[in-house]
């Protein structure tokens, strides 16, 4: 499998999305209306634990699925800091996986032939690095995508059947009264 990793434009880029602090409906709704008619397709919301860090609330999590043949991943890692930053959220150097009103991530991306795009800068790794361990991205996606693939580790069903991942699934629950479309 070859891969991209110039400043090619994007066909499609996958975006984890979570709240747990203030209005969680609210700011993952935002992130939503922001995308416009990049978006392609949004998951439903799942609460689930917070990861990494157990002293806090618990979070809203979706995924989005975007496509835009004019923008960068760098591009879209500006979008994705300036929707944080909408929401107020603050950076605690000390706390890793403190809690948050917004957290938007760059999971993966595709270009329009597509060929997984590759990033490992100071500002970006794609695919997300630790995508293949967290629950809380693939389930989600694998509801908006369903024959989606993360480069590198393989089919998103078989990943969140394995462990680690198997047991935080269980851990989840659906909120299907929470609709993030318009």
């Amino acid at each position: 499998m070859s891969s991209v990793t110039g400043e090619e434009r994007m066909d499609v880029v996958v975006l984890s999305l979570g709240s747990n602090l203030g209005d969680r409906e609210a700011h993952l709704r935002g992130v939503v209306r922001a995308l416009g008619d990049d978006l392609l397709v949004v998951s439903g919301v799942y609460e689930t634990p917070p990861w990494g860090d157990a002293d806090q609330p618990n979070y809203l999590n979706a995924v989005a699925i975007v496509g835009h043949a004019g923008r960068t991943v760098e591009q879209w890692l500006d979008f994705a800091q300036r929707c944080e930053q909408s929401a107020g959220r603050e950076r605690d150097p000390g706390r890793r996986f403190a809690p948050r009103t917004l957290d938007v991530d760059l999971i993966a991306a595709t270009t329009a032939d597509g060929e997984p795009v590759l990033r490992d800068t100071a500002a970006l790794t794609l695919p997300h690095p630790r995508a293949h361990l967290r629950a809380f991205v693939l389930r989600p996606w694998l509801e908006a995508q369903p024959y989606a693939r993360l480069p590198g580790h393989g089919w998103v069903y078989d990943l969140i059947r394995a462990e680690p991942v198997a047991t935080d699934v269980l851990a989840m629950w659906a909120r299907p009264e929470i609709s993030l479309e318009s």
